[in-house]
Parts: C-alpha cells; structure tokens; sequence
C-alpha cells in the first residue's frame, strides 16, 4: 500500500490560480483616480477570504473592518467611525498572527494617514473626492497628457502624419519621446487586464518614422511680447515652441555649442541618432525662435539685463553638474564622471578606451549608458558596481538586459570604499565592501556592511553615475528663492516674489525623465501667456477615428527589434528598430479605446485645447 503520493494540481486548483493571476493583472491595471476607501474596502474582503480564521484578530476584526468600511461608503458613519477603524485596525496589526491579518491592518492604517480626506468627504458629504475628471489612464499617466488612444488609432489607419500633428499638440517633441521616452503611459493600460499593455512608445516610433517630415502649425499674430528662455533643453524648447505658436517672441539662451541639453550631453548616439535630434530642434525652432549659443547667464549675461530686455523668462537649465561619491582617492587620474564623459561624446569627441578595465559606479539609466558606451569605444572589460541588487536598480530593465547581453558585468551589493592609485596617482583598483541586503526604505531594501572582507577590482577607469546637480548660484544671487540647490518654483512654474520669472524642469524637481521635462515647458508656456495678458489656445483640428466594434480577442503584445548585441556593440549607430505596418496595425488594434468606452468617456474622455 503506498504511503505517499506524487501532488498533481486538481482542476479547482488551476482555476483558482487562473483568478489569482487575472487579479493581479486587473490590480496592474487600476487606474488613477480611484476611491481609496473602495479599494481598501475590496482589499480587506480579500485578505478576509484568504485567512484561515485560526486567530480571533483576523476572523472576528477584518469582518468588523469590512463592515465599519462599508458603513462609510453607505453614508451611514459619522467621524468617530474613523477612531474606531483606527483603533480596530492597529489592535489587528498588533495581535493578528500571520501576515494576512497584520498585512492588512496596516494597509487600513496607511490609507487612513494618507487619504483621511476622502474618508471625510464620505461621511460629510456622502460622495468621493477622487477626481471625477480624470481622463484615461495612459492620458492621466503621461507628464505632457498627450491624446494617447488618439494617436495609435491613427496609426491604425496609416495617418502617420496626423498621429505626429495630434502628438505635437501637446508635446513638441515626438521622435525624441518615440525613441528614448521611459512609457509611464503603459503602466496602467487597461488591456493589462487582457493579456499586456500595449506597446505605446512602439506606436509612437512607427507614427515618426513613416510620417515623414510634418510642417508645425502656423503661428498666432505677433503680440509684440518678448519671452526668455534660459536653456536649450527639451524644457526650454517645449516652452520655447509654443510660446512662439502664440505669437511671442521668444530668445533661448543656451550655454554650450549647440541646442539639446542632456538629450544631446547625456544620452549616445545608439539611442538617441543626433541626425533625428537635429532635425527635431530645426522644427522647433521654425516657430522663428531665436537662438543665441555658447552664452552663460550670470557670466557673459546678468539675470538683471533679461529682466530689462524681456517682458517674461523661463529658467530651464537642467542639472548638469557631477556629483562626487566622496571617499578617499577620488582626485586620482582615470576618475571622471559620467556627465564629463557623455559630454564629451556630445561634442563628438570619442575618447580611445581600448585594452582598458573600466569600472563604472552607480545603477540607473545613466550608469548603463556610460557603461555601453565604453563598451563601443573599445574597453577590454566593463563592470558595473552597484551597492543593492540588480533588481533594485533604478534604470528601465532594457537598459539593464542590454548592458549584460553587450558584455558589461554587474557587480551587484558591492559598496565602494576607496580607490587606490599608482606611483604616478593612477586609478590602480576600486576597493569594494561587500554588502548584504537589510530593512525595506522608501520601498526599496536597503543595503548594509557584509561580515565579510574588502575586495579589490582592478582597472584603468572609474566613472562614476551616481547623479548629478544644478548649477542655481547665480540665480540665488540674483534673488530666486533655491532650496536644496534646486530653483524653488510653484507647480504653476512662477516664482514666488519674482513676477515675470519662471522656472521649470529638472533645475526644480532634480533629474527626471525628459517627458516630465516637456510637461514643464507646456505649463510653464500657458501661464507665462496668462501672465502676459492673452488666452492663447493651442488645439488641433485632427479628426480622430471612431473605434471599430472587433472582438478584443488576447493577443501578444509586440516588442520593437534590436540590432544582433554582438554587431551593436562595436558601433554608436542606433541599436532598436522599428516594428513593421503589419506589426503597427496589429498592436494598435490592441488598444480598448478607453477614450469612448468605459472608464475614460464618462471621466474627462478627450482635452481638445489647453
């Protein structure tokens, strides 16, 4: 008689795996601007269903949480409700005895500290305060509240150039973002909920690359104001290109030799051509904005003379400047910074690395583009240091993937300590402390001293990618309101006790994406025009199709191609290819059309002007 048996999943089992996993997905898909309290509600009737009912806090307190919740949602509670769901809640957390239980409190604890509002507006006033005019989800999700289900069902229809036209209206730079773009728009896709977001950015590249070149609009009337703007950034260039399209007349001063900022000074050539971003900024710059290069303000021009030459000025020089790691042998020969080196190559100067180690010290997208560049200009070997794990890296996983599949090593929990130099003060070795994952921080586990000795990693090269800062002490002299060395700016880009200036982009928020770059310039553009004394709109008069009544069958989800890594590596040309029309129509027929079905018709549907 057999003792044992070998387990084999039974069809509810399977079942049951298959709700889990639909679950998350439509979790994944939750889109912004929900009813806390709802969704709180719905989490404890699930961490209800899951427990076992051994212990009384689980059993007895969640069914009570569950029912002080809906007594909220029901208009049926008054404000010393909420003193016992606190109470109810943190009595759970302190004396449940798995994790469904104190895991659940403290999410109770957490929404009730962080959306007390919407719990009070229920009870107050019987209703929610969750924006009722939150558009679609991709919209709500992209800095700049491009028409996404727009433009892809343009591109459905092979109206390239329309899908651009539809683009610019709210973000002037399409090919950058169809290239380089980070997607938040994806990360609340509704066809999640299917089988996989769609492939958004993807749209975007194929709308660029077949449109051809689109003429921008025409401009509004010339108003006779005179606009400002300090940096040739994509803030200083979106600000730049509408402000023109509303009839000022706008002047960028630009530091370096050419326009672009980091998109130029940051990001390589194999994922950003400068051929495309050259003709990018001559489109801009056809509004008839003028440009004035190689002019630093607070040096060659004072803050003052543009407050007397101009009637407005946008402030949007980026953050440029390296950070130092700050230990010991940083100034030896062979240390720079990520910023000097892509600088560099920015200028078109490309040094020789061949036969060299080079270490590089960081982990976002920074760290992995100085790191494959140093591949492509010859290095011998490439390591990546990082002091967590590589899961915990900041950069976008592709960056990640494609640093490994061209040969660059990722040296994860390795904290560095000092360098150590030669004779002649020469990067000799990096001197690593091995690391050992610890307690979770600002929602990442942070690292902490292994019980185990030094390393050494030899090499020629260290640079280091660990961020970097603005240069505000002119402006602070000037006046400008600058905390934490970043330019101190209302959400509205007016400074505060400075009327007439603005400021916008990474030089107040620190190093972001180059979309919310791009938001900035348009916020700061609309209300510099306010400030001014105009209403000036910018629309677009493309007709959007009508969704086609198909079946939304699932359907897998296509990427964009890459060069073979072994050829990719040897060159800067760019590395990702297009999908093809069939590929386009496919991915586009994906999209649900939120803009007319569901959630985003009832909630904001479509922003025609701004």
């Amino acid at each position: 008689m057999s003792r044992l048996r070998i387990h084999t999943k039974d069809q509810a089992q399977v079942t049951m795996e298959t709700l889990y996993a639909d679950l998350e997905r439509r979790i994944v898909a939750s889109p912004p601007g929900l009813c806390s309290v709802d969704l709180v509600s719905s989490f404890i009737k699930m961490c209800l269903a899951q427990s076992c009912g051994k212990c009384v806090p689980c059993r007895v307190g969640l069914d009570q949480l569950v029912k002080l919740f809906e007594s909220v949602l029901n208009g049926q509670a008054t404000m010393e409700t909420l003193d016992v769901i606190e109470l109810t809640a943190t009595t759970i957390y302190e004396s449940a005895d798995c994790a469904i239980g104190f895991e659940a409190a403290r999410m109770v604890l957490k929404c009730l500290e962080g959306c007390r509002d919407d719990f009070e507006s229920h009870i107050k006033e019987n209703r929610c305060v969750c924006n009722s005019n939150q558009p679609v989800p991709c919209v709500a999700l992209c800095p700049a509240g491009v028409d996404i289900p727009g433009y892809i069902a343009l591109v459905a229809q092979e109206r390239y150039a329309d899908a651009v036209r539809l683009i610019r209206k709210d973000n002037p730079m399409p090919v950058v973002c169809a290239l380089i773009c980070e997607h938040p728009c994806e990360n609340r896709c509704k066809r999640t909920m299917v089988d996989a977001p769609v492939n958004i950015r993807g749209m975007k590249r194929v709308a660029v690359d077949m449109a051809g070149d689109v003429p921008i609009p025409e401009c509004a009337p010339a108003t006779g104001k005179k606009v400002a703007v300090v940096g040739g950034g994509p803030g200083g260039l979106s600000a730049a290109y509408y402000l023109s399209l509303m009839g000022h007349q706008v002047t960028i001063y630009e530091q370096r030799k050419k326009l672009g900022g980091m998109l130029r000074y940051g990001i390589p050539n194999y994922r950003l051509p400068r051929e495309r971003l050259d003709r990018e900024i001559a489109s801009i710059l056809s509004a008839g904005i003028e440009v004035k290069t190689e002019i630093s303000v607070g040096k060659d021009i004072s803050m003052m003379d543009l407050k007397n030459q101009y009637d407005a000025i946008y402030i949007a020089i980026g953050a440029h400047t390296d950070k130092k790691v700050g230990m010991e042998g940083e100034d030896a020969k062979g240390v720079l910074s990520a910023v000097e080196m892509l600088r560099e190559i920015g200028d078109d100067k490309l040094p020789d690395y061949s036969g060299k180690k080079v270490v590089v010290i960081g982990g976002g997208n920074v760290a992995m583009d100085v790191a494959r560049s140093s591949m492509r200009l010859g290095a011998d070997k490439v390591s990546i240091v990082y002091r967590r794990c590589k899961t915990d890296m900041t950069a976008l996983r592709e960056e990640i993937e494609g640093a490994e599949a061209e040969g660059c090593e990722i040296m994860e929990l390795k904290a560095p300590v000092r360098i150590e130099k030669d004779e002649e003060g020469c990067v000799k070795s990096l001197v690593v402390q091995p690391q050992m994952i610890s307690t979770i921080r600002g929602g990442r586990p942070s690292p902490k001293n292994a019980n185990c000795p030094e390393e050494n990693i030899e090499c020629d090269l260290i640079i280091v990618a660990i961020g970097q800062g603005i240069e505000s002490k002119s402006f602070e002299d000037f006046g400008i309101s600058v905390k934490r060395g970043a330019i101190d700016a209302l959400d509205s880009s007016e400074i505060a006790d400075a009327p007439g200036i603005f400021a916008g982009g990474d030089c107040v928020s620190g190093p972001a994406t180059v979309i919310r770059a791009i938001a900035a310039g348009k916020v700061a553009a609309a209300n510099i025009d306010e400030y001014l004394g105009f209403h000036h709109e910018i629309v677009s008069d493309v007709d959007i199709p009508a969704p086609e009544f198909t079946d939304k069958k699932p359907c897998g989800r296509v990427e964009l191609p890459f060069r073979d890594s072994s050829e990719r590596k040897q060159d800067f040309e760019p590395i990702e290819l297009s999908m093809s029309c069939e590929e386009a129509c496919q991915e586009a027929g994906r999209c649900l059309r939120c803009d007319y079905y569901g959630y985003g018709s009832f909630r904001g549907g479509r922003v025609e002007r701004w």
